[in-house]
Protein backbone atom coordinates (compact mmCIF):
# COMPACT_ATOMS: atom_id res chain seq x y z
CA UNK A 1 0.00 0.00 0.00
CA UNK A 2 1.26 3.63 -0.63
CA UNK A 3 2.31 5.58 2.19
CA UNK A 4 0.77 8.74 2.41
CA UNK A 5 2.89 11.43 4.77
CA UNK A 6 0.92 14.95 5.73
CA UNK A 7 2.65 17.48 7.14
CA UNK A 8 0.51 20.00 8.93
CA UNK A 9 1.71 23.29 11.33
CA UNK A 10 -0.59 23.53 14.06
CA UNK A 11 -2.76 22.22 16.32
CA UNK A 12 -6.16 21.89 13.83
CA UNK A 13 -3.72 20.36 11.65
CA UNK A 14 -2.84 17.31 14.20
CA UNK A 15 -6.15 17.14 14.50
CA UNK A 16 -7.45 16.94 11.00
CA UNK A 17 -4.50 14.42 9.70
CA UNK A 18 -5.50 11.37 11.93
CA UNK A 19 -7.49 10.02 9.54
CA UNK A 20 -7.89 6.76 8.43
CA UNK A 21 -5.32 6.45 5.40
CA UNK A 22 -2.91 8.50 6.62
CA UNK A 23 0.47 6.78 7.43
CA UNK A 24 2.86 9.24 9.09
CA UNK A 25 2.02 12.81 10.08
CA UNK A 26 5.09 15.08 9.87
CA UNK A 27 4.95 18.22 11.87
CA UNK A 28 6.38 21.29 11.66
CA UNK A 29 6.02 25.15 12.13
CA UNK A 30 5.65 27.89 10.00
CA UNK A 31 5.48 25.37 6.96
CA UNK A 32 5.16 28.57 4.53
CA UNK A 33 9.08 28.67 5.27
CA UNK A 34 8.86 25.27 4.33
CA UNK A 35 8.75 24.03 7.85
CA UNK A 36 10.64 24.49 11.51
CA UNK A 37 11.19 22.71 15.03
CA UNK A 38 7.18 23.18 15.88
CA UNK A 39 6.83 24.39 19.41
CA UNK A 40 7.14 22.40 22.74
CA UNK A 41 3.09 22.86 22.97
CA UNK A 42 2.11 21.36 19.47
CA UNK A 43 4.76 18.76 19.94
CA UNK A 44 3.17 18.14 24.15
CA UNK A 45 -0.45 18.16 21.59
CA UNK A 46 1.05 15.77 19.23
CA UNK A 47 1.71 13.36 22.09
CA UNK A 48 -1.35 11.73 21.59
CA UNK A 49 -1.88 11.37 18.20
CA UNK A 50 -3.00 7.96 16.55
CA UNK A 51 -0.86 8.23 13.82
CA UNK A 52 2.66 8.18 14.07
CA UNK A 53 4.35 11.77 14.78
CA UNK A 54 7.84 12.65 12.81
CA UNK A 55 9.15 16.36 14.34
CA UNK A 56 11.15 18.44 11.56
CA UNK A 57 14.82 19.61 13.14
CA UNK A 58 14.93 22.99 11.53
CA UNK A 59 15.77 26.42 13.65
CA UNK A 60 15.52 29.00 10.85
CA UNK A 61 14.71 28.92 7.56
CA UNK A 62 16.76 29.41 4.63
CA UNK A 63 19.56 27.68 3.68
CA UNK A 64 20.63 23.93 5.75
CA UNK A 65 23.90 25.03 6.30
CA UNK A 66 24.27 25.28 9.87
CA UNK A 67 27.05 26.73 12.46
CA UNK A 68 27.93 25.01 15.65
CA UNK A 69 25.37 26.99 17.89
CA UNK A 70 22.77 26.01 15.57
CA UNK A 71 23.65 22.19 16.27
CA UNK A 72 23.57 22.77 19.65
CA UNK A 73 19.91 24.04 19.18
CA UNK A 74 19.18 21.04 16.95
CA UNK A 75 20.80 18.57 19.52
CA UNK A 76 18.74 20.35 22.09
CA UNK A 77 15.65 19.52 19.83
CA UNK A 78 16.32 16.24 19.15
CA UNK A 79 16.47 15.34 23.09
CA UNK A 80 12.80 17.05 23.75
CA UNK A 81 10.89 15.47 20.80
CA UNK A 82 12.92 12.08 22.27
CA UNK A 83 11.50 12.99 25.75
CA UNK A 84 7.87 13.75 24.28
CA UNK A 85 7.98 9.82 22.95
CA UNK A 86 7.46 10.94 18.90
CA UNK A 87 8.08 8.32 16.67
CA UNK A 88 10.97 10.59 14.95
CA UNK A 89 12.32 13.31 13.43
CA UNK A 90 13.25 14.83 10.15
CA UNK A 91 16.80 16.04 9.69
CA UNK A 92 18.60 17.84 6.82
CA UNK A 93 22.02 19.53 6.94
CA UNK A 94 24.62 20.94 3.84
CA UNK A 95 27.97 21.58 2.99
CA UNK A 96 28.67 25.55 1.32
CA UNK A 97 28.36 23.51 -1.94
CA UNK A 98 25.09 21.67 -1.27
CA UNK A 99 26.82 18.39 -0.65
CA UNK A 100 24.73 16.79 2.26
CA UNK A 101 27.36 17.38 5.69
CA UNK A 102 27.78 13.98 6.50
CA UNK A 103 29.54 14.52 9.78
CA UNK A 104 27.00 16.53 11.03
CA UNK A 105 24.12 14.08 9.90
CA UNK A 106 26.07 11.92 11.92
CA UNK A 107 26.29 13.34 15.14
CA UNK A 108 22.25 14.33 14.60
CA UNK A 109 21.38 10.77 13.93
CA UNK A 110 23.33 9.49 16.99
CA UNK A 111 21.53 12.35 19.45
CA UNK A 112 18.22 10.79 17.43
CA UNK A 113 18.66 6.93 18.83
CA UNK A 114 16.23 4.70 18.65
CA UNK A 115 13.97 7.54 16.89
CA UNK A 116 13.04 6.86 12.82
CA UNK A 117 14.94 9.75 10.92
CA UNK A 118 13.71 11.05 7.74
CA UNK A 119 16.10 12.93 5.36
CA UNK A 120 14.44 16.11 3.74
CA UNK A 121 14.39 18.25 0.79
CA UNK A 122 18.20 19.46 1.84
CA UNK A 123 18.61 16.64 -0.43
CA UNK A 124 17.60 18.36 -3.42
CA UNK A 125 20.24 20.73 -3.48
CA UNK A 126 22.56 17.81 -4.04
CA UNK A 127 24.89 18.42 -6.71
CA UNK A 128 25.20 14.52 -7.06
CA UNK A 129 21.92 13.04 -5.92
CA UNK A 130 22.98 9.16 -6.37
CA UNK A 131 26.40 10.23 -4.17
CA UNK A 132 23.61 11.87 -1.62
CA UNK A 133 21.57 9.05 -1.69
CA UNK A 134 24.43 6.51 -0.65
CA UNK A 135 25.02 9.18 2.07
CA UNK A 136 21.90 8.99 3.24
CA UNK A 137 21.87 4.49 3.13
CA UNK A 138 25.27 4.76 4.91
CA UNK A 139 24.06 7.04 7.86
CA UNK A 140 21.10 4.78 8.49
CA UNK A 141 18.10 7.03 7.43
CA UNK A 142 14.48 5.39 6.84
CA UNK A 143 13.66 7.21 3.66
CA UNK A 144 14.28 10.55 1.83
CA UNK A 145 11.64 12.93 1.38
CA UNK A 146 12.88 14.17 -2.20
CA UNK A 147 10.78 16.13 -5.79
CA UNK A 148 13.58 14.59 -7.67
CA UNK A 149 15.57 17.63 -7.73
CA UNK A 150 12.58 20.09 -9.35
CA UNK A 151 10.64 23.00 -7.67
CA UNK A 152 7.59 20.30 -7.58
CA UNK A 153 7.64 16.34 -7.52
CA UNK A 154 5.73 15.90 -10.69
CA UNK A 155 8.74 17.65 -12.45
CA UNK A 156 11.12 15.63 -10.98
CA UNK A 157 9.83 12.51 -12.04
CA UNK A 158 12.84 11.33 -14.08
CA UNK A 159 15.06 11.34 -11.43
CA UNK A 160 12.10 10.15 -8.83
CA UNK A 161 12.02 7.33 -10.95
CA UNK A 162 16.18 6.75 -10.93
CA UNK A 163 16.51 7.27 -7.31
CA UNK A 164 13.94 4.54 -6.72
CA UNK A 165 15.59 1.72 -9.16
CA UNK A 166 18.86 3.10 -7.12
CA UNK A 167 17.91 2.33 -4.15
CA UNK A 168 16.51 -0.84 -4.85
CA UNK A 169 14.39 -1.04 -1.39
CA UNK A 170 17.82 -0.08 0.66
CA UNK A 171 15.79 2.73 1.54
CA UNK A 172 12.67 4.43 0.88
CA UNK A 173 12.10 7.47 -1.49
CA UNK A 174 9.23 9.36 -0.81
CA UNK A 175 7.88 11.87 -3.39
CA UNK A 176 7.05 15.37 -2.11
CA UNK A 177 6.54 19.40 -2.95
CA UNK A 178 3.78 20.27 -5.31
CA UNK A 179 1.75 16.63 -5.21
CA UNK A 180 -1.96 16.61 -5.11
CA UNK A 181 -4.91 14.16 -5.35
CA UNK A 182 -5.06 15.73 -9.11
CA UNK A 183 -1.65 14.71 -9.83
CA UNK A 184 -0.34 12.20 -7.35
CA UNK A 185 -1.92 8.90 -9.68
CA UNK A 186 0.48 9.73 -12.68
CA UNK A 187 3.18 10.41 -10.46
CA UNK A 188 3.14 7.32 -8.66
CA UNK A 189 2.88 4.96 -12.57
CA UNK A 190 6.19 7.54 -13.49
CA UNK A 191 8.26 6.85 -10.86
CA UNK A 192 7.76 3.88 -9.12
CA UNK A 193 7.36 5.34 -5.85
CA UNK A 194 6.20 4.00 -2.69
CA UNK A 195 4.75 6.99 -0.63
CA UNK A 196 4.64 10.18 -0.96
CA UNK A 197 4.07 13.69 1.33
CA UNK A 198 1.40 16.64 0.90
CA UNK A 199 0.10 19.43 3.19
CA UNK A 200 -3.57 18.69 1.36
CA UNK A 201 -3.94 22.30 2.74
CA UNK A 202 -7.35 24.38 2.10
CA UNK A 203 -6.87 27.78 0.17
CA UNK A 204 -5.24 30.31 2.67
CA UNK A 205 -8.06 32.55 4.09
CA UNK A 206 -7.36 36.33 4.64
CA UNK A 207 -7.53 37.30 8.30
CA UNK A 208 -8.99 40.37 9.73
CA UNK A 209 -7.74 43.74 7.57
CA UNK A 210 -6.48 45.06 11.56
CA UNK A 211 -4.36 41.30 12.59
CA UNK A 212 -2.78 41.82 8.97
CA UNK A 213 -2.58 45.92 9.25
CA UNK A 214 -0.36 44.92 12.16
CA UNK A 215 1.65 42.56 11.38
CA UNK A 216 0.38 39.54 12.54
CA UNK A 217 0.14 37.83 9.12
CA UNK A 218 -2.33 38.22 6.32
CA UNK A 219 -3.03 35.13 5.25
CA UNK A 220 -3.36 31.25 7.31
CA UNK A 221 -3.91 28.23 5.16
CA UNK A 222 -5.71 25.07 7.00
CA UNK A 223 -4.82 21.43 6.66
CA UNK A 224 -8.38 19.97 4.41
CA UNK A 225 -9.96 17.49 5.84
CA UNK A 226 -11.62 16.77 2.40
CA UNK A 227 -8.31 17.06 0.45
CA UNK A 228 -6.58 14.11 2.42
CA UNK A 229 -10.19 12.08 1.65
CA UNK A 230 -9.67 12.91 -1.85
CA UNK A 231 -5.70 11.66 -1.85
CA UNK A 232 -6.27 8.68 -0.13
CA UNK A 233 -9.09 7.94 -2.29
CA UNK A 234 -6.27 8.54 -5.00
CA UNK A 235 -4.14 6.36 -3.20
CA UNK A 236 -6.75 3.62 -3.20
CA UNK A 237 -7.47 3.41 -6.12
CA UNK A 238 -4.03 3.26 -7.40
CA UNK A 239 -3.50 0.52 -4.88
CA UNK A 240 -5.96 -1.60 -6.10
CA UNK A 241 -5.35 -1.29 -9.77
CA UNK A 242 -1.78 -2.53 -9.07
CA UNK A 243 -2.91 -5.61 -6.68
CA UNK A 244 -5.91 -6.22 -9.76
CA UNK A 245 -3.33 -6.13 -12.43
CA UNK A 246 -0.53 -8.21 -10.44
CA UNK A 247 2.07 -5.76 -10.66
Amino acid sequence: MTELEICVDDAEGVRTAQQAGVTRIELCAALALGGLTPSAGLVHLARGSAVPVYAMIRPRSGAFVFDTMEERAMLAEIAAIRAAGLAGVVLGASLPDHRLDVPLLARLSAAAGPLGRTLHRAFDLAPDPFEALEAAIALGFERILTSGGAAAAPEGAPLLRALVTRAAGRIEIMAGAGVTPGNVVPLLRATGVGAVHASCRAPAAPEPERVAAFGFGATRASTSPGTIHAMRDALSSFDTSLHSTGH
